[in-house]
């Protein structure tokens, strides 16, 4: 009889989990299969939404493997340090599964311990499970990886998707261990579920998963062309989450899209799972990009570090409604409208001038569906840095934003409740308000909501000199 470790990571399911059915699927009636959880603080962003949700997401997975009987058994510090003295401790111990994460922190861990598992003979399984297509998948005919969405989008559409598989039949016994390398594991893993703190509720697990893909796919596919832009009516999936934390398989996803008649909103929320797979396979061909720009060209720009404007961003006063709301959204929920995303990371990178990392870095510590390739793809397209970029002439023009999108000022309301009786004419630009109005509407211009920070209109000649000086 050998042991036989499931590395569970960013993979929070039991349905569909490449690594978890190709161990069952392998593994013979004698051997011992383990279940475990490695804790790196290295890892921890503590006092963040972005951990806080993730080990939240983690605590109902290992609730709900409970209920299928399987232990999940947690290591916790320096991570070859725990698998070394798991080697020691259980020399029987042989074989290890894992579904790779391909890019960042995770692609350089997988690395090093698949160095370590065969320095050490543990037979290594591991498995691209997150994503419909891997980093090294879809190539130019020249070999090469493409740096622009739509030709990349073409060839994604072309290349077959792997089938989504139902759960394995959990026909198989799974050991339940006692150790102090996984009692300390198990004990530190209380001490974070007791800390989690959200000011908000936050539903995970599985089963909350398919319920959310069952009712975007049902209520709102098919209008999501036409509606995902809105935020107040906010028909967008909310899957991201799930994606984020694997409670959700991505061929799940596929499988519930293609039996679905055809559709503008099909084909559009189709190519966003494309981005995904864009966005994770430019981080693995820009390793550095969390920190650095992609286009070398933009990499002296002399970026603001204004803390006193970037603090009136972060907490949504900035006197542009549109942007104020969607800040004070992610303050207040941990999550924000897509289009806000682009709204308001284009006014702190082109209106404010302020460096893309400080938004980056904001937005990863509150935002509940933090995926790092998608984030900071999405930055660096915004501040027009990236491989894909928005050119950096293109600047998004937050009234007439919020006047297209929120054109009652219905979602600006629900957020800026300060603003809840300023007139329609003037919701998206009450500076303009003469007193009277102001006295009507009950909100003092300086006092009860700030003015502008920065004159747009100005702004655009500013942002080509801003460019054209920087990276020459």
């Amino acid at each position: 009889m050998s042991k036989t470790i499931m590395w569970f990571r960013k993979d929070l399911r039991l349905d569909d989990n490449t690594a978890f059915d190709k161990m069952i699927e392998n593994s013979e009636d004698t051997d011992e299969l383990i279940c475990l959880f490695q804790l790196n603080p290295l890892q921890f962003l503590e006092n963040s939404y972005n951990q806080d949700a993730f080990f939240s997401s983690l605590f109902t997975f290992y609730e709900h493997a409970k209920k299928h009987n399987i232990a999940i058994h947690f290591l916790y510090g320096n991570i070859k340090e725990n698998f070394t003295v798991l080697k020691k401790t259980f020399q029987d111990w042989d074989t290890v599964y894992f579904n790779q994460d391909e890019r960042g922190f995770g692609r350089q861990r997988d690395q090093e311990m698949t160095v370590f598992f065969e320095e050490h003979q543990i037979q290594v399984y591991s498995y691209q499970d997150s994503h419909l297509h891997g980093v090294e998948e879809i190539k130019k005919p020249t070999g090469e990886n493409y740096k622009v969405f739509t030709p990349y989008f073409r060839k994604w559409l072309t290349m077959p998707k792997r089938p989504y598989q139902r759960a394995t039949k959990l026909n198989r016994s799974f050991a339940k261990l006692t150790h102090p390398l996984f009692s300390e594991g198990e004990n530190q893993f209380k001490q974070i579920i007791k800390k989690i703190d959200l000011p908000f509720d936050y539903e995970c697990g599985e089963t909350v998963a398919e319920e959310y893909l069952t009712e975007f796919i049902k209520h709102h596919l098919h209008n999501y062309q036409k509606g995902r832009d809105y935020p107040f009516s906010d028909q967008t999936s909310k899957l991201s989450r799930f994606l984020r934390t694997g409670e959700l398989s991505i061929r799940k996803v596929w499988h519930a899209l293609n039996a679905e008649p055809d559709s503008d909103g099909r084909q559009t929320f189709i190519s966003e799972l494309c981005w995904r797979d864009f966005y994770n396979m430019i981080y693995f061909e820009n390793p550095k990009q969390k920190t650095q720009e992609i286009k070398d060209q933009y990499r002296q720009l002399q970026w603001s570090y204004n803390q006193p404007f970037f603090e009136r961003w972060k907490n949504g006063q900035t006197g542009y409604p549109i942007v104020d709301a969607g800040m004070r959204q992610l303050n207040q929920t941990g999550w924000m409208h897509n289009r806000l995303r682009m709204i308001v990371a284009s006014f702190l990178t082109k209106d404010l001038m302020i460096d893309w990392r400080m938004g980056e870095k904001y937005f990863q510590q509150k935002l509940i569906d933090y995926d790092a390739a998608s984030n900071i793809g999405g930055w660096q397209w915004a501040a027009s840095t990236g491989t894909d970029a928005v050119p950096y002439f293109r600047i998004f023009n937050p009234t007439t934003q919020g006047e297209k999108f929120d054109p009652y000022g219905e979602f600006i309301r629900q957020f800026i409740p300060e603003l809840k009786n300023v007139p329609n004419k003037y919701i998206h630009e009450p500076n303009k308000m003469p007193v009277d109005i102001q006295k009507s509407s009950g909100v003092s211009l300086g006092d009860d909501y700030p003015t502008p920070i920065v004159d747009h209109s100005k702004i655009r000649s500013e942002i080509l000199a801003f460019f054209k000086e920087s990276s020459i």
